[in-house]
């Protein structure tokens, strides 16, 4: 398993992506982690404590990346942001694994956005703060593992 450090503070914001300017915030302080999985790889980026708060995961079998968020609840969509691209994508939500998850075709210009985002890549579900994070290479080596 592949592990990544990143150590910056925790970025509180309370108003919605679509007001945000996430250009200028820190990203939350975690780990990214890679490792395979049974159907294909996985970049996880866990907070200080360990704690899972986003997966990006390449299926082979379909060549389809997943991003997933914790959730509480179903919300509609999932807004990612980049440096250059920002989106509101379609999301599942699975009461099981309390997980909102978006689904992206490999070649998705999303996904190169996320991978080359200056610095920082925000989620945000719904009205909630959003999580930025650092597009560190993990997230690369699994969108690659699935065009490969």
């Amino acid at each position: 398993m592949f592990k990544h450090s990143f150590a910056l503070f925790a970025l509180a914001a309370a108003s919605p992506l679509a007001a945000q300017d996430l250009s200028t915030a820190q990203p939350v302080a975690g780990s990214w982690t890679y490792a395979m999985t049974g159907g294909g790889t996985e970049a996880r980026f866990a907070d200080t404590a360990g704690n899972p708060q986003l997966w990006v995961q390449c299926t082979r079998a379909t060549r389809r990346v997943s991003l997933a968020r914790p959730a509480t609840a179903a919300a509609p969509f999932l807004t990612v942001w980049t440096s250059s691209l920002t989106r509101n994508v379609p999301a599942s939500f699975n009461p099981a694994t309390r997980r909102l998850t978006i689904d992206l075709a490999t070649y998705d210009p999303l996904l190169d956005a996320i991978v080359s985002s200056r610095g920082r890549v925000g989620y945000t579900i719904g009205a909630q703060p959003s999580f930025v994070v650092p597009p560190w290479p993990e997230v690369a080596r699994v969108i690659e593992d699935c065009r490969a």
